[in-house]
């Protein structure tokens, strides 16, 4: 055989392999320019989007700063001594009185305004020496604006400030008070959306830089004059800038927004090397292949090449070719068939595990979540087939794997699911485990009535108690009832307004509740607190306080109440108003009510609180009361921490009483025997019966401290301190008095042979520690 058509034959297959190279090549960096290019502008565009949002969460985090401000405003324009002081010109106390609350609320300025604005008194932090010029103009602003609020530059730095009206009950002059906009807001935004924040502040020839989280050389070229960039590179890093203007007197103020694209844009172009150097390896092992089998190869390579392309597009469906060959090529279309199959199978797994729960088969959250959305898109735009969303939480079941176990309370759940299956056995009807006790039903072409019939329904279902494993549970449950479109216009709505009515229906022990929108007095924050309130009892944000109590007859019982306090991440110690109405409204009380309990027993069970013998005082709700298992949970949490029930006085009110009397009263009975204190609180604000108090098992009467905060100028509330506390003598209990603000009340009320008294005079609330060292010094 001549050389001749051997060089020829190798010379065609280095051409065909060469082409194929180059060919590889250029579609390889063609397709990396694109991509680069691609990279680039979507991550500036998914940056301004959320440059967008970043500067909504950073007015509304203002709009909630100035809320908090005009809500500390608000207290001390209602304080009733206050009032009394500004109308009376007292002006050592109203001086007191705004260096007090300024103080304990952190403001820079806490000043009072007469009728016609003018400054009357003024309190400033350290942080302000003297009087700001800037005042007058921010008066101005806010009296145009009473309900608003004005930021204004003060020595370089942003102020924000309220102003509200003081009345008694005709306005009698305004509270203004300012906070510094500083660095906590901007360092919450940086860890809530990973955005850096930069307040930039020019008065008149100086430009500050007040509060930034960026590094210094960001500072520096953000300081810089003239307009503010748009882009600017920090080292190696470029960084989008948003600039949103601050309307504030004495200066000029923007908040800065920086996004570095490089967060974005980094782990792609990371991606694209490794991608870059699989290419160049595949190219190498491609070039050093053998080339006599370069002919054979193609065909099959290209078929093979072209379902992997559908397999990394998610194309599973389509069997791979060349698996019936006998050689290599076989082995790999084989191969690759057997991986698409075992990935098809995967996804398929991953799918279902997606959307089903695994304990009970059922759907979950998520997959109830589509379905609902699936059956609203399907819909006309008018709505001619209605829907209904039913949401069950069952009661008591953290009881039920408290005693039985996580394992029963596991299989009581398969078993609820059980008898909820019928009641959606018609397609496309769907029931679903949507929490830990909770399930949902959708049901098509239901409307209120069907959706109320199909509840009584289910409720009837649940009257039958379960057996499992030789053990009885009777079963109880609530539900919440929302139906579209009526209630709601997506499926999110209508999730959140279920959810709505379920609450209502625990909270009022109805069973059933429809959802109607006088219910959801909140909206979204509402359900954002629930979900915080929760978070904060699981993540131990809660805070034990403990207000002192002092006998006032020469006895020797150490007292005192429980207080709760919301130590939150981002925003400090929450006040108890902030929360314990929502808690009362949603029910949540109840959970908050044996935390208190329980931290409070955990206490008690402590040496040293142990050697005091201090009985704590425990708040009790209409919600707390009318639980059937209140004594029982009581009961349980004695029994694990060691502390007997004469330790404690439970603090009813009459209206929780008056709710339901005759339930109260066997709560009540059952509580006095395990040997609880029982005291009546808030007395004398409510309506009820004195013949029906007496038969009460009560031990103690707390005065309302509005009764015994006005003693001193209202001759009729000192009348109804006076007789209370001969009425309770009379019939052999105990009183208290709350709310003593001053020595002269406190000696007002000795004289009256009240028993014990509390309030600010004596101490406020105190954290565990310092009431012990409080103890301490009175020893």
């Amino acid at each position: 055989m001549s050389p001749t058509p051997t060089r020829v034959r190798h010379s065609l297959i280095l051409k065909l392999v060469g082409v194929s190279i180059l060919l590889l090549l250029i579609v390889q960096a063609a397709g990396f320019a694109v991509v680069h290019v691609g990279i680039d502008r979507n991550a500036r565009l998914q940056l301004a989007r959320e440059l967008d949002n970043d500067e909504r969460v950073w007015l509304r985090l203002l709009e909630q700063n100035a809320e908090r401000l005009r809500q500390g405003s608000a207290l001390l324009a209602a304080d009733y001594g206050f009032r009394a002081a500004v109308s009376s010109d007292d002006q050592p106390t109203i001086q007191s009185a705004l260096e007090n609350h300024g103080a304990r609320i952190g403001a820079a300025a806490t000043a009072l305004l007469d009728t016609r604005l003018a400054l009357r008194a003024a309190s400033l932090a350290s942080e302000l020496p003297q009087m700001p010029a800037e005042l007058p103009l921010v008066v101005q602003a806010l009296a145009a604006q009473p309900q608003g609020s004005q930021v204004a530059v003060i020595a370089g730095r942003p102020y924000q400030f309220v102003m509200v009206p003081l009345r008694a009950p005709l306005v009698i002059g305004w509270v203004l008070m300012g906070f510094p906009v500083g660095q906590p807001l901007a360092d919450e935004m940086r860890q809530l959306l990973g955005v850096d924040v930069a307040v930039r502040v020019q008065a008149g020839a100086s430009t500050t830089l007040p509060v930034a989280t960026v590094p210094a050389p960001v500072r520096a070229r953000l300081l810089q004059p003239g307009a503010l960039p748009l882009e600017l590179q920090a080292g190696t890093h470029t960084l989008l800038v948003r600039a949103r203007a601050l309307p504030a007197v004495g200066g000029e103020v923007h908040t800065l927004l920086l996004r570095s694209v490089d967060t974005v844009v980094g782990p792609l172009r990371q991606l694209q090397l490794l991608l870059a150097v699989i290419t160049a390896a595949g190219v190498l092992l491609f070039a050093l292949g053998n080339g006599a089998m370069a002919q054979r190869l193609t065909t099959p390579l290209r078929s093979l090449l072209t379902a992997t392309r559908r397999l990394a597009g998610g194309d599973y469906s389509e069997p791979l070719r060349h698996t019936g060959r006998s050689d290599e090529i076989g082995d790999l279309a084989r191969s690759f068939d057997g991986m698409r199959l075992e990935i098809a199978r995967q996804q398929a797994e991953v799918r279902d595990l997606a959307y089903r729960d695994r304990l009970t088969g059922l759907p979950n959250r998520e997959r109830f979540r589509q379905a609902v959305m699936q059956a609203i898109a399907v819909q006309p735009p008018l709505g001619s087939t209605p829907l209904a969303v039913l949401l069950l939480d069952l009661d008591r079941f953290k009881h039920v794997n408290d005693v039985l176990g996580y394992a029963f309370g596991d299989r009581l759940l398969q078993a609820v699911a059980q008898r909820l299956r019928p009641h959606a056995s018609q397609a496309p009807d769907l029931v679903a485990r949507v929490g830990g006790n909770e399930f949902a039903l959708l049901l098509h072409g239901a409307d209120p009535t069907r959706a109320l019939k199909a509840a009584q329904t289910i409720v009837q279902a649940f009257e039958a108690p379960l057996e499992l494993n030789e053990q009885t549970v009777d079963l109880s449950a609530a539900l919440g009832i929302a139906c579209w479109p009526g209630h709601a216009a997506d499926a999110d709505g209508l999730l959140n307004r279920a959810e709505i009515a379920m609450y209502a229906a625990k909270r009022t022990l109805s069973v059933v509740q429809l959802y109607d929108p006088a219910l959801d007095s909140s909206s979204a924050q509402t359900l954002t607190l629930l979900g915080d309130l929760r978070r904060a009892v699981e993540q131990d944000e809660l805070r034990l306080f403990l207000q002192p109590k002092v006998a006032l007859q020469g006895h020797h019982t150490l007292a005192a109440e429980a207080l709760v306090r919301w130590q939150h991440p981002q925003r400090g110690l929450v006040p108890p108003m902030q929360f314990i109405p929502f808690a009362e409204q949603t029910g949540f009380v109840r959970q908050l009510t044996l935390w208190v309990f329980e931290a409070a027993a955990r206490w008690q069970a402590q040496p040293q609180a142990r050697a005091l013998g201090v009985r704590v005082s425990v708040n009790l709700s209409t919600r707390d009361l009318l639980d059937p298992d209140l004594s029982h949970r009581l009961d349980d949490i004695l029994q694990r921490h060691g502390v007997a029930a004469t330790a404690f006085c439970l603090e009813i009110t009459e209206s929780a009483i008056m709710d339901d009397p005759q339930r109260a009263e066997a709560m009540l009975n059952r509580l006095a025997q395990q040997g609880f204190r029982l005291s009546i609180d808030d007395f004398g604000t409510g309506y009820s019966s004195l013949a029906y108090l007496r038969r009460l098992p009560v031990q103690e009467l707390k005065i309302d401290k509005s009764f015994v905060m006005g003693m001193q100028s209202a001759e009729g509330d000192a009348m109804i301190v006076r007789s209370t506390i001969d009425l309770a003598h009379n019939l052999g209990l105990s009183v208290v008095a709350e709310g003593v603000e001053s020595a002269d009340i406190l000696e007002h009320l000795r004289r009256l042979k009240c028993d014990e008294a509390q309030g600010y005079h004596i101490s406020r609330p105190l954290p565990l520690d310092d009431y012990l060292a409080w103890q301490a010094r009175q020893a």
